[in-house]
């Protein structure tokens, strides 16, 4: 009875996620005014009315923060946002939320992958200093310098040593960030054990979703109490004044997407910034130009559909 109940609640799990993927279509692809021909018109009452909140509050906060993103070009503001947390904690999520309807131009992600053998005989900091904005930016970091702090420490690929000296001089760093125009939001997404459980296993039966379990994964997902001593440890150290840490809870996707978005617009004083409005110019002459593809030059894509 108990293995029927397991497999019983991991295919209602399986299917939550699918339905999760599906309104990440949607979210690109629906405005609010067509939001209810769009869900399913097999859902319950309550899943329909749950997932229309979703998107409504979701659609609102993504307009804020085309606000947000109109306000830092015309102040030249600089923003940088930290997201960090354990795998599958939903940064990639939440991030991807929050680019959606953006400028890439203007907010960027920047995802870095482990040091080259050149990076490692670097000043730490050093390779994260050239991805930092410029004025008129936002630069999200999908993990950042804490990697030091979080994975390194905890697989042991850095000397305890050199783990302390960057706990003492990261808010050194931090404090020159702020004082100099930037805008530093350290966000660390908290997810449960059974949480994490559940979304690796989801990873595992869902080939189109095995690719976000990495070998290091793997290895981390035993050491669960090794990285929850080196967060606490790290909050300890590197949570101050100029850049304090904000705990998002993230066993609930959704509403930490939600939660995340309504956060960093609250920390950010943005004004709404009134735009001229367009006007299309005249075409051209079209006399001038024959407006025809030259068949002998190029291949046409077949219909496949």
């Amino acid at each position: 009875m108990s293995h029927f109940s397991d497999h019983d609640a991991l295919v209602d799990r399986i299917r939550h996620d699918l339905l999760d993927g599906y309104d990440e279509e949607l979210e690109m692809e629906i405005e609010d005014r067509t939001l209810d021909e769009a869900l399913h018109p097999e859902d319950t009452e309550g899943a329909r009315s749950e997932r229309m909140s979703y998107f409504r509050s979701l659609f609102r906060l993504q307009g804020e923060l085309v606000k947000l993103q109109d306000w830092i070009v015309a102040t030249k503001g600089k923003v940088v946002i930290l997201f960090e947390g354990r795998d599958a904690a939903g940064k990639g999520g939440a991030i991807k939320r929050i680019m959606q309807r953006l400028n890439p131009r203007v907010c960027r992600v920047v995802a870095l992958p482990a040091p080259t053998e050149r990076e490692k005989t670097q000043m730490y900091i050093q390779r994260y200093l050239p991805y930092l904005p410029a004025a008129g930016e936002v630069v999200i970091f999908d993990r950042s310098w804490y990697n030091r702090a979080g994975v390194e420490r905890v697989m042991g690929y850095t000397s305890e040593g050199e783990i302390q000296k960057f706990l003492e001089n990261v808010p050194k760093f931090e404090r020159w960030l702020v004082e100099s125009g930037v805008i530093l939001i350290k966000l660390w997404l908290e997810v449960g054990m059974k949480e994490q459980d559940r979304r690796f296993r989801q990873r595992i039966e869902d080939p189109l979703r095995q690719w976000k379990l990495s070998p290091m994964d793997i290895k981390s997902y035993s050491r669960w109490y090794d990285y929850s001593r080196a967060r606490d440890a790290m909050f300890a150290a590197t949570s101050h004044s100029a850049a304090p840490w904000h705990v998002l809870h993230s066993d609930d996707k959704k509403r930490a997407r939600l939660n995340g978005i309504k956060h960093i617009l609250s920390l950010i004083p943005y004004k709404r910034i009134k735009r001229a409005k367009i006007r299309l110019p005249k075409r051209s002459d079209k006399k001038r130009y024959d407006d025809k593809l030259d068949l002998h030059k190029v291949k046409l894509v077949r219909e496949f559909f």
